[in-house]
């Protein structure tokens, strides 16, 4: 015979364990869809600059990000890619692109196209436009300036970083300044410094206090450039993502197929792991690579080499002369005075003074034609906006 008040009391258990469950999972939907980013700026006037935060899946950031961004995202890599094709149209026609894009996508972080799918529902702007967009820099050339210092040569004791992008200006990136506080489900809190919609990066910081800096060695004559393989801008995304210490990059960058010729700059702020590598990629060369740290006999700007001192500019001597003159007493706004000097005169798109250790930066952009390091450096601090974003570092 059916015991009924067993029974009863089995399905009443069971009804609530079902709705507790639909609860929770309901209650965890909700919780992730009320974060749909946060869209703030910093700096004033003409040194305005945009700050968002994203959270969530790398779609998920994608489409917040082109969400808030919407008319600024849709006129920016409009008007690159306009200029891009009214200097040589040959060499950046969609067939060109498209071609670069087949053959570098296989290198390319899933996660990165990921959020390209996300900015491109969000926006309406097809997916083939931004992945062609995103090729630009893959075949263009750039120049650029990197140096970084540590430890003894610093007043504070902190690692320093600056990263000037000496690019075209005529493209009118510099209106649509933008840094991204990405905060992934897995992954590392990171910034990313850079044009609205552009999600490649020309330089960022993670929460592990890493900074990624670039300056550009591949010369026109050497066009077509061969792409078989991994973009810094595409690459320094990855590595936000995943690298936690200088030898996490170390062991990235050995073991990673690069392409054609760059400067990197990479620092580390954490005190346990305190540094700086210098690395040139050579892949036309039969060495694909060589890493320096600091006072190496070997550097390519050997002798003029220091102590917890790495760099190469625009303008080395200056770049030498003023971290020799300065050596000891290098803060945020020495940093800056350095960058200002070694900026690249009438092409210096935007430039970045990074605190690796305090994960703070300092942040200008070129205003019309005139260039970045001829305005404020506006300071931004990635927990601040973190904190006001309601998120916290993974």
């Amino acid at each position: 015979m059916l015991n009924t008040k067993n029974h009863s009391s089995s399905r009443g258990i069971l009804l609530l364990s079902v709705f507790a469950s639909l609860f929770f999972l309901f209650s965890s939907c909700n919780n992730k869809e009320t974060f749909k980013g946060y869209l703030t700026t910093a700096g004033k006037g003409k040194d305005e600059i945009k700050i968002v935060v994203v959270k969530g899946t790398p779609y998920e950031m994608g489409f917040q990000l082109g969400n808030l961004l919407k008319n600024d995202i849709d006129s920016c890599l409009t008007e690159f890619v306009d200029l891009a094709r009214k200097e040589e149209p040959q060499i950046y026609s969609n067939a060109q692109l498209d071609k670069a894009w087949t053959t570098n996508s296989p290198y390319i972080d899933p996660r990165i196209k990921e959020e390209m799918k996300g900015l491109a529902d969000a926006t309406g702007i097809d997916l083939k436009i931004i992945e062609r967009v995103h090729m630009l820099p893959v075949v263009s050339p750039y120049a650029c300036s990197g140096v970084a210092v540590w430890g003894k040569a610093t007043e504070t004791g902190h690692t320093y970083q600056l990263r000037n992008l000496d690019y075209t200006m005529d493209a009118h990136l510099q209106d649509y300044p933008v840094v991204v506080i990405y905060v992934p489900d897995s992954g590392a809190v990171h910034a990313n410094v850079t044009f609205a919609g552009y999600i490649g990066s020309n330089t960022g910081m993670n929460a592990n206090h890493l900074v990624f800096g670039e300056k550009g060695e591949s010369p026109g004559s050497e066009f077509p450039y061969k792409i078989n393989g991994a973009h810094f801008s595409f690459l320094f995304r990855q590595m936000m993502y995943d690298d936690r210490t200088l030898n996490d990059i170390i062991h990235t960058i050995q073991t990673t197929p690069l392409i054609k010729r760059y400067f990197l700059f990479f620092s580390d702020g954490n005190k346990e792991t305190q540094g700086a590598v210098k690395v040139l990629v050579s892949t036309p060369d039969s060495v694909k690579y060589h890493i320096w740290k600091d006072n190496d006999s070997t550097d390519i700007d050997a002798p003029n080499v220091l102590p917890n001192v790495i760099y190469h500019t625009m303008n080395n001597p200056v770049a030498f002369k003023m971290l020799k003159e300065n050596y000891g007493q290098f803060n945020s706004q020495k940093m800056i005075d350095l960058s200002k000097a070694v900026a690249d005169e009438g092409g210096n798109l935007m430039d970045v003074v990074y605190d690796a250790t305090t994960l703070e930066m300092w942040v200008t952009y070129a205003n019309g034609a005139e260039d970045a390091s001829k305005q404020n450096y506006v300071h931004i601090s990635m927990d601040k906006y973190l904190k006001a974003a309601g998120v916290r570092e993974r």
